[in-house]
Order: C-alpha cells, then sequence, then structure tokens
C-alpha cells in the first residue's frame, strides 16, 4: 500500500504533541479504508466520481 498521508502534514497538524512511528501506518490504514468506502458508496449510486457526501 502506498503511503496516503504527508507525514510532515500530520506532525504539523499534531505540533503540540509527540506522534509514534506506528501512529502514521494507523493513520494510513484508516485513510485508505475510508476512501475504500466512498468508492463504494460511489458506485452503490451508479456514478464513477466519489463527492464528498460519500464520506
Amino acid at each position: 500500500m502506498s503511503d496516503l498521508i504527508v507525514k510532515a502534514a500530520v506532525k504539523d497538524a499534531l505540533a503540540d504533541n509527540n506522534v509514534s512511528a506506528d501512529f502514521y501506518d494507523a493513520l494510513n490504514e484508516e485513510v485508505a479504508e475510508l476512501l475504500d468506502d466512498a468508492a463504494e458508496r460511489a458506485e452503490a449510486n451508479d456514478r464513477k466520481t466519489v463527492q464528498p457526501r460519500d464520506l
């Protein structure tokens, strides 16, 4: 699986917190699941275009 997140952006967003190395892998998996679910919803509605409402 490719990285779907930008580690530097995550670190910047959580600037007041420390971020463990394995957090990025877990976040990447969550994002991948979110994208898969959105794509399935779009397909279920006979669309090829994923839209914000699919989230």
